[in-house]
């Protein structure tokens, strides 16, 4: 059986480091994913939160490196948390149990977004009286970078075969 989440989103609050009566650290917070599509009715992304737990080192990792906000690659298995209250009712929740996080974005990037700094796809090209396209003749023989050095390919040889993968 496999029961593997790797997710990419961003913290929806500070994550808060707690620990159990043993002493186990733990960190619950939620990722907010962007869906693939876009909706037909408003043309705009929906967003799902997914709740996450972590426990010992990752959780302690989680709680010093990230917060509210920040870009976050969570991989770990889905676990359900079903129960029953005190009146009977019965109660579904599914939670990702990280294993494993990493950052998801670089440091220069989480800063333009503390910082308010917007980063768009909305780029225009140069019109083409404002930048000329200049064309270089085609080559004949690739270029060779003459500064690159291989060293001293005396230590190899060349191995010949009959095709067959030797494993």
């Amino acid at each position: 059986m496999i029961n593997k989440v790797i997710l990419m989103g961003r913290l929806t609050a500070d994550p808060e480091l707690r620990q159990t009566t043993s002493g186990i650290s733990s960190c619950r917070f939620s990722v907010a994913v962007d869906r693939g599509y876009k909706s037909k009715d408003t043309g705009e992304r929906q967003t799902d939160f997914i709740n996450v737990i972590a426990w010992r080192q990752t959780a302690e990792f989680i709680c010093r490196y990230f917060s509210k906000g920040k870009m976050i690659i969570v991989e770990g298995s889905l676990r359900n948390n079903n129960y029953t209250d005190a009146n009977g009712v019965k109660h579904y929740s599914m939670d990702v149990q990280a294993d494993n996080v990493t950052f998801g974005e670089s440091k220069s990037a989480s800063a333009n977004n503390a910082s308010g700094g917007i980063v768009s796809g909305n780029f225009q090209q140069p019109t083409q009286a404002s930048a000329p396209v200049q064309t270089a003749p085609p080559q004949t023989t690739p270029a060779v970078d003459e500064s690159i050095q291989l060293g001293d390919l005396g230590d190899f040889e060349e191995i010949l075969g009959d095709g067959e993968v030797p494993f």
